[in-house]
C-alpha cells in the first residue's frame, strides 16, 4: 500500500479544508490507512501534486480536467459523509 498525498481545498485554504482535513484525518487513521493530508486554496490547488482531492460542490469544478479522483463533500464535518463518499476511493488509490 502506498501512501497517498490527499489535499482538501476550499476558496482560502484555511478554515473549511482544515475542518475537512482534521475529520479525514480522524477516519484514516480508524482505518490504518497512511497518508499525508494538506490543505490548499482554490488558487493554488490545482497546481498541487496530490492523489486524491476533497473539496466543496463549487470547488470541484476546480478539477474538471484532472484525472485524480475528486470527492464532494457537502457537510465537512459529518464523518458518516466522508466515509461513505470517500473512503472506497481512497483506500483503491492506496492499493495502486
Amino acid at each position: 500500500m502506498k501512501k497517498l498525498r490527499i489535499m482538501t481545498v476550499c476558496g482560502f485554504g484555511l478554515g473549511s479544508s482544515m475542518i475537512l482535513k482534521i475529520t479525514l484525518d480522524g477516519i484514516l487513521k480508524e482505518n490504518n490507512i497512511q497518508a499525508e493530508t494538506f490543505c490548499a486554496d482554490s488558487t493554488t490547488a490545482v497546481g498541487e501534486s496530490f492523489d486524491v482531492v476533497f473539496t466543496s460542490r463549487d470547488m470541484s469544478q476546480l478539477f474538471k480536467n484532472v484525472t485524480k479522483p475528486v470527492v464532494v463533500i457537502d457537510n465537512f464535518l459529518s464523518k458518516d459523509e466522508i466515509k461513505a463518499k470517500g473512503l472506497e476511493i481512497v483506500q483503491k488509490a492506496a492499493a495502486e
